[in-house]
């Protein structure tokens, strides 16, 4: 297993939405080119966690943090961030897959535009290599220019994952990809999530702790706002060191 240098970094984090406290005292490594996997019932502070790292809690008023989250060597809590250029390293992939109401090549190529692309030709090879990444270029490749729309879920999901691609992110954020799916198309993603791996790190929230074990490298198991236990998702799984996360992945509450 490749990767024990550390891409992301949480120490201390605290986050309130108002007077609401819902993460304390998270302390997580996200670890280069694997996987990482968060699991925890609903409404345990999942999806804002991995919000922090691309700042996409900002979007809620009253939201404020403590604590440090280290990306690439800077504390990206910071009033200094340049929020939309994280957003371009850090992309992000939601439950419910949101293609634009256009092409299938024109999702792909509104972000490079947004940046600056202007090159037809660029820009055709960043269509085809985004779908190719997302294992998708072969079922559309003669389809480009009808609405995104017209793709079936899991397809509208792996194209969600192209037009994140498509403006060279080095990390990929995953909040329940695959909740709505079913499950061909689940394991679709999953192959993917193994695939992109290789040249990205990944993170994922899941309900799903079999999806957890099938994909993820290291687990992150949360429990009320807090980090309960963090490790090697074989060793989260078969041997845990907290009552909890025993409780939890033997299915016993939850």
């Amino acid at each position: 297993m490749t990767g024990n240098m550390n891409m992301i970094e949480t120490n201390d984090l605290n986050l309130w939405y108002g007077d609401k406290q819902t993460l304390f005292d998270v302390n997580m490594p996200i670890k280069k080119n694997c996987i990482t996997s968060i699991i925890g019932p609903s409404g345990c502070g999942k999806s804002t966690l991995i919000r922090v790292f691309n700042r996409m809690n900002d979007l809620i008023g009253g939201t404020r943090m403590s604590g440090t989250v280290v990306y690439d060597g800077k504390n990206i809590c910071g009033p200094d961030t340049d929020v939309l250029a994280l957003r371009k390293r850090v992309g992000m992939i939601f439950q419910k897959a949101n293609p634009f109401p256009m092409t299938i090549r024109d999702n792909i190529t509104y972000g490079p535009k947004l940046h600056g692309m202007k090159d037809q030709r660029e820009l055709d090879e960043v269509v085809e290599s985004s779908l190719r990444k997302a294992a998708l270029f072969d079922e559309v490749k003669d389809r480009l220019n009808t609405s995104a729309l017209s793709l079936s879920g899991g397809q509208q999901q792996r194209l969600c994952i192209a037009r994140a691609l498509s403006i060279g992110p080095e990390v990929i954020l995953m909040d329940e990809p695959t909740s709505a799916l079913d499950p061909i198309a689940t394991a679709k993603i999953e192959e993917l999530a193994l695939e992109l791996k290789k040249n990205y790190t990944v993170v994922a929230v899941t309900h799903n702790m079999q999806q957890a074990r099938r994909i993820s490298d290291y687990t992150g198991f949360m429990y009320m706002g807090r980090l309960e236990e963090f490790g090697r998702t074989e060793d989260v799984f078969e041997n845990p060191k907290s009552e909890l996360t025993e409780r939890y992945v033997s299915g016993r509450f939850g």
